[in-house]
Parts: C-alpha cells; structure tokens; sequence
C-alpha cells in the first residue's frame, strides 16, 4: 500500500523516538509540533508536521486524490508507515479503527466514536472517544482517552482515563504582533504520557469526523 517514498533521510522512525522520550511518550517536556493540512507532493491532500522547535519533518500523510478517503496511512519523516486509520464498515455512527503500522489482520489498537448528544446537548463538549482492546476472546473496550473542545477552531484537550491532560490542539500564532495562521496550520501540543505518533493519528481522526470532507 505504501506510494510515497519521500527522500527525507532519517537515522529512526518518529515511532522509535516517541518511544524513546526524543519524540513524546518519555520524556520530560511536553512535544510541540506545527501541523500544516496539506501534502507536500502535488495532487494530494493529507497533512505535513514538523517539530516546532527544531523544525525536522515528523510525520506526513498523502492521500492520492479519487483514493479511498476512509482509509489513512500516517507515516513518519522517511514514509515508514506508524498507523493505519481506517472507517469500520456498517457501523452505528461515525467509527474509525487504528491499527498499527500496515497490518490490518491484527487486532485494532484502538476503536474511535464520534460522540453524538441525543438531546442535542450543547453543554456536552465531548466530541469523540478512544476505546482500547484488552484480553482476548470477546476482545472487551475500555475508554482510553476522550476529546474535548471545538475542532473547528482548533481548540481541543485529549484526556486520558484517568482525566489528565495528554494532548491538546491549539491555533499557532506568530512571535511578533500575535498573528494567526488560519486554521490550515495550528499547534499539537503532547505530554509526556502520551504516544506523538497516537495523539497525530486522533488529530487526523478529528479531522474527518468533524473538519470539512
């Protein structure tokens, strides 16, 4: 499945780094990353993110125009695929799956809902929940993590079960006189607790839950 081979050389996977504190997941500081919605190859759209502070490529998703717009590889700076997001067919609502690198065979990483309010309750700021799988056999969910704020104005604080602040999405503003980027580039901000490459792939999921397809 993999098209894009960028020639960005790098010596590990965003994966690995995240895994190893240099990318998010282990460190002590929190993660910043820029993340423009747009391909950097002509004819696609996808996303391009870049570390904030160091600005090297991380991640980058590139999908082929009149492709599969349910189906998303994020891959890291060298086009290594890291998650596979997937819409899950004839499901309730607006469900994705996450799966680990390519392998679509194995068991989901995790189940995403769009949250909808029946009562149209504009009190409830949830917009989507994270399910992981645990065990065996009946392959039991549990909520991993849960979203909140508006994506639309790039406002958004993921949280973990236990409620702490993992990740958040915020508009990017210039150094000088506050200027607003627009909503095309904005800011991921990951704690330490939190996985760069899991919290980019819910960023997308929001996307196309609630961005404009």
């Amino acid at each position: 499945m993999r098209k894009v081979h960028p020639g960005a050389c790098v010596s590990e996977t965003a994966w690995e780094r995240s895994n190893s504190g240099v990318g998010g997941g282990g460190g002590d500081d929190a993660v910043v990353l820029t993340v423009w919605k747009k391909s950097l190859l002509p004819n696609c759209h996808g996303f391009t993110v870049f570390d904030t502070n160091r600005g090297n490529l991380v991640f980058r998703v590139d999908n082929y125009i009149g492709g599969n717009k349910d189906h998303i590889l994020l891959m890291d700076a060298a086009g290594t695929p890291l998650l596979t997001i997937r819409r899950k067919r004839l499901s309730l609502g607006d469900t994705w799956l996450v799966f680990e690198g390519e392998d679509e065979s194995l068991k989901p990483l995790f189940t995403a809902r769009k949250s909808v309010s029946i009562l149209n309750n504009s009190n409830n700021k949830c917009l989507a929940h994270l399910l992981s799988s645990f065990g065996t056999g009946n392959m039991k969910k549990e909520v991993a993590y849960e979203i909140e704020g508006c994506y639309a104005r790039r406002c958004c604080t993921f949280y973990s079960k236990n409620r702490r602040k993992v990740a958040e999405i915020k508009m990017k503003e210039g150094e000088a006189g506050g200027i607003v980027f627009g909503a095309d580039i904005f800011r991921l901000i990951v704690q330490p607790e939190m996985d760069t490459a899991l919290a980019m792939a819910f960023l997308i999921l929001l996307d196309h839950m609630f961005g404009s397809r």
